[in-house]
């Protein structure tokens, strides 16, 4: 499971396979609440944005627990 201090600018990858790029963790201007900022690698020319608490949940997927997204520690934000 990702924890919300471990987000920080690099790839990761989504449950169903795809990986992103993560810029950063920013906040909502009215609500405080946290935000990561990222794009899909497969589509960079889209930024995604979605609240901090959701991109670090654990899901289930086919009967399976498992984070929304993992850090992809052989890849770099360079890649």
């Amino acid at each position: 499971m990702t924890s919300e201090d471990e987000v920080t600018p690099g790839v990761y990858q989504h449950f169903k396979g795809r990986r992103y790029r993560v810029f950063a963790v920013v906040t909502h201007s009215e609500t405080l609440e946290p935000h990561v900022v990222y794009c899909p690698l497969h589509d960079a020319r889209d930024l995604w944005v979605r609240p901090l608490a959701m991109f670090t949940e654990t899901i289930e997927h086919d009967g399976t627990l498992r984070p929304r997204f993992r850090r992809d520690r052989d890849k770099t934000v360079s890649d």
